[in-house]
């Protein structure tokens, strides 16, 4: 069925691999911008329709910039043995975790680059995007690896989990930049739910335990579905060798993306994130899977939330921080597991918008501004960089993909981080579609 929703429009997939040379820019790149800008979304071979948004290959969209010039553009499939069609659970009922699609998220930890799905092992590739292969951290990781791990600023440690529908539901692993685990800890009382992401503070990780969670009756592709007899709670870890882990109850409803987390003086642990309810869910869900009656947009509902977990009491308070129906939301790398009050979403219509958006929050002040793309465009995922001898936390830019289905084509925009304003626009050798998550790897 080529209409399903996340095959058409603004992530109607390209057909082959590129490269552009000394692309077009209007404006002035500032000076920070010297490296590696990429970004990974699902974009399956031609006549290829998978049952799942989510299931999609992943394609790597790249641009190298230096000098004030926009170097090259690369577009490359993760050459997995999933593209040629190898299935994630073999014949014989075991599970090949070299079998991805690694199409959710790419980072880079000490020096590689890694293509995530967080139901395989990771992929790295090259600088010039070039698939490598897997990578189980020199053989010692055995299960798959979360798509949203977590560096801290501090240590250089990379932060990640396995999650699992058997026994053990969830483990919690530490990397050092060499590529080396030095802990692996399983994780107890956690349940088989899916734990997209997570987070971490100066001291504790912070895991997400919903209500959607594993069901082999669920058919459309992903075996995940919402159960209204299981509670929501968030699981707090001590990770400097305290008194384990505390799972606090909290409304029902489910987070696929963290904004941030961090320790509060009082012992508490403040975090925020983008919440549906099962409404929310549902709507949404459809939109995964194309199903009759989905909505125009992939996010219907999810609205930024916050909570202040008290581990010693066992309990949380929780309030919105916003009404948009948002998600994909990016902070500085620099205050992961820190205080930190400014964080940017894409926002989807809905909720008083007709048109997609960017939105900038500022939870110290209170204030949300909006970049609005225009008519048939639409601006992903936002990725921060810091300016050069920068001091206050919006001092920077942000980096955003725009698939433009009017004029058929994209640009990578450079958006003052502080007004939103455009900086920079870069052409791109044509349009790119929508796509999930990316990062910016500095030339340094």
């Amino acid at each position: 069925m080529l209409n399903k929703p996340y095959l058409t429009g603004h992530f109607t997939p390209v057909p082959d691999e590129v490269t552009a040379v000394d692309l077009s820019i209007t404006g002035s790149l500032p000076p920070e911008l010297s490296g590696l800008y990429v970004r990974n979304g699902h974009n399956p071979k031609p006549g290829i329709t998978p049952s799942h948004w989510f299931r999609g290959s992943g394609m790597l969209h790249g641009l190298r910039l230096a000098d004030g010039r926009a170097q090259w553009y690369r577009n490359r499939w993760v050459k997995t043995p999933a593209l040629d069609g190898a299935p994630l659970v073999r014949d014989d009922g075991s599970i090949d975790l070299t079998a991805s699609v690694a199409g959710t998220h790419i980072i880079e930890h000490g020096g590689r680059l890694l293509a995530l799905q967080e139901a395989n092992l990771p992929f790295a590739v090259t600088p010039e995007l070039d698939t490598l292969g897997p990578f189980d951290f020199h053989g010692k990781l055995t299960t798959a690896m979360t798509a949203h791990p977590k560096e801290d600023p501090e240590t250089g440690l990379l932060h990640f989990f396995s999650y699992s529908p058997v026994e053990p539901h969830l483990t919690y692993f530490e990397a050092s930049p060499d590529g080396h685990i030095v802990r692996n800890e399983v994780v107890p009382g956690a349940g088989p739910g899916l734990m997209h992401d997570f987070a971490i503070t100066a001291s504790k990780a912070v895991f997400l335990d919903p209500p959607v969670v594993f069901d082999p009756a669920e058919t459309s592709g992903i075996p995940y579905r919402w159960h209204d007899d299981r509670p929501a709670r968030i699981g707090v870890l001590d990770r400097l060798g305290g008194s384990g882990v505390t799972w606090i109850e909290v409304a029902q409803k489910t987070v696929l993306h963290v904004v941030n987390a961090c320790d509060l003086p009082d012992g508490k642990v403040l975090l925020e994130g983008t919440a549906y309810d099962q409404a929310a869910w549902g709507t949404s869900w459809k939109w995964w899977i194309g199903a009759p009656g989905h909505p125009d947009a992939p996010t219907s509902g999810a609205v930024v939330t916050r909570w202040v977990l008290d581990p010693a009491a066992g309990t949380a308070v929780e309030e919105p921080i916003d009404d948009l129906a948002t998600d994909f939301p990016t902070v500085d790398d620099r205050l992961v597991g820190r205080p930190s009050s400014i964080s940017y979403h894409v926002a989807f219509p809905g909720a008083g918008l007709e048109e997609f958006a960017l939105v900038k929050l500022n939870t110290a002040t209170g204030e949300r501004r909006l970049f609005h793309p225009g008519r048939g465009r639409y601006a992903g995922e936002a990725v921060f960089v810091p300016a050069l001898g920068g001091t206050a936390e919006d001092d920077g830019c942000l980096l955003t993909i725009v698939s433009d289905l009017v004029a058929d084509a994209s640009q990578l925009l450079v958006l003052n981080a502080q007004d939103l304003s455009t900086t920079a626009s870069i052409q791109l050798p044509r349009r790119v579609p929508g796509g999930i998550h990316g990062s910016w790897v500095p030339a340094a």
